[in-house]
């Protein structure tokens, strides 16, 4: 299969291409304007690189002519930072979709995945959350993905592309040190002998998925019948203080932890899981790496990196 990867440079797309060339039955070409990742983590890979943007519909046409497949990854996926420019977000999320999904049309690609999200879109639902819940987006961020998932189903609907949301929850591991998550930014803050700021009081409860775990799922899906919306998570509830932690398991006691605490932040939800049965059932998505052992792999990851990547900008 031809598989055009957007945003493939970025944190989950530098994990997923080797596990999509593990096989050695799919010919992979990433495009990726290397504004939240670096060809550089991809360059060691038989690969057919772009750099473009979302936005230039002749670099699309170009990157989508001949893929059998799109996975897109490519996004402006900071919540903050959407609260606080929702133009841009609104730019690169729904009209970069949408012009993907055009250029795919003109092309004659029949299957694309897409990266979603999962608490940015439903808001303060109840958990566990699943597919069926009303979304109420709290975040511009929220909205632009949501925005997009309901144009993948109706491209799917009116041209017979065979669409697939993936809402991710919290994607922590290796190569993540441009994510602006709470896991990449505790770690390298550890690393720079820096507290961590914890946002409100701990309470407030994610979903954390390793990425080995995730990609495995990309990968299965891709070749799957299955559309529509799927969850992708650990499926197990995790605290921050739980998460605080794992952290010092799986650091070991002799890497001082200092923790510092502020108000909590407008846009963010506090309590978020996912229900993962669905994708178990129809993806075979199983997930089957323990919080510690993957927090000890992403740490051990991170003390290998020199310094100058670590300090890179933060963009996801």
């Amino acid at each position: 299969m031809k598989i055009l990867v957007t945003g493939g440079a970025g944190f989950i797309g530098s994990n997923l291409i080797p596990e999509l060339l593990r096989t050695g039955e799919h010919e992979i070409s990433v495009l990726d304007n290397e504004s939240s990742g670096r060809f550089a983590d991809i360059a060691d890979y038989p690969i057919d690189f772009t750099r473009g943007d979302l936005l230039d519909e002749d670099v699309l046409a170009q990157a989508v002519a001949g893929r059998d497949a799109i996975i897109h990854l490519a996004a402006d996926a900071r919540v903050i930072d959407s609260i606080a420019d929702p133009r841009r977000n609104f730019e690169t999320n729904v009209v970069g979709t949408f012009k993907l999904l055009e250029a795919a049309r003109q092309a004659g690609t029949r299957r694309i995945v897409y990266a979603s999200t999962a608490g940015a879109i439903l808001g303060e639902a109840p958990a566990p959350i699943d597919e069926t819940m009303v979304a109420r987006p709290l975040s511009p961020y929220g909205a632009s993905k949501l925005a997009a998932e309901g144009y993948l189903c109706a491209f799917g609907a009116a041209y017979g592309i065979r669409t697939l949301s993936l809402r991710f929850s919290n994607v922590f591991g290796p190569k993540s040190y441009r994510k602006g998550s709470v896991i990449a930014h505790f770690f390298k803050r550890l690393i720079a002998d820096e507290p961590l700021i914890v946002y409100g009081d701990g309470s407030q409860v994610r979903d954390y998925l390793f990425v080995g775990d995730l990609v495995r799922g990309i990968a299965a899906a891709i070749g799957k019948a299955a559309t529509g919306t799927y969850q992708l998570g650990s499926g197990r509830p995790t605290s921050l203080s739980e998460l605080l932690a794992a952290m010092r398991q799986a650091i070991g006691p002799n890497v001082p932890m200092r923790i510092a605490y502020a108000p909590f932040r407008a846009g963010e939800v506090h309590t978020t899981w996912c229900d993962i049965s669905l994708a178990r059932e129809k993806l075979g998505f199983d997930p089957s790496t323990s919080l510690v052992e993957g927090l000890a792999t992403t740490w051990a990851w991170f003390q290998k990196v020199d310094q100058e990547t670590l300090s890179a900008p933060t963009c996801v």
